[in-house]
């Protein structure tokens, strides 16, 4: 079983930013790249999910609220649960494709590749029309 993954942006819906209002992720990113990311996901009936620095592997039908979370900012302990999470969510899908959107595609989310013991099943791409 495949499923595509991208990371998570600065570019959020800021008028959930004073609100308690959980929203899909869908909802919260706003950034062009993410939501195209999304729309060919749904347009193709892909499994997907988005990899947030708050809050790790984030399913399209769950609810979370807005929060800010620079890369830069995830201390040592903060990456172990994160990659922690990714390994533990991720481990029955046999194919992790991860979005590599060049121009946004922090260290942060090279170390989770790189670190994963799924390491042998993700596969980086950067072109949406690979998403089938």
């Amino acid at each position: 079983m495949r499923i595509y993954i991208t990371h998570c942006t600065g570019i959020k819906n800021d008028s959930l930013k004073s609100s308690d209002e959980e929203v899909k992720p869908e909802a919260l990113y706003a950034a062009v790249h993410t939501q195209r990311f999304i729309r060919k996901c749904k347009e193709v009936q892909a499994t997907w999910a988005i990899f947030s620095d708050q809050y790790g592997i984030w399913f399209p039908d769950t609810k979370k609220k807005w929060y800010d979370k620079h890369p830069d900012s995830v201390t040592n302990e903060e990456f172990a649960e994160l990659l922690h999470g990714f390994d533990k969510i991720l481990k029955e899908f046999s194919e992790i494709w991860f979005y590599n959107h060049p121009s946004w595609f922090h260290s942060l989310y090279q170390r989770i590749i790189r670190k994963s013991t799924l390491s042998q099943r993700i596969r980086t791409f950067s072109h949406l029309n690979q998403i089938v």
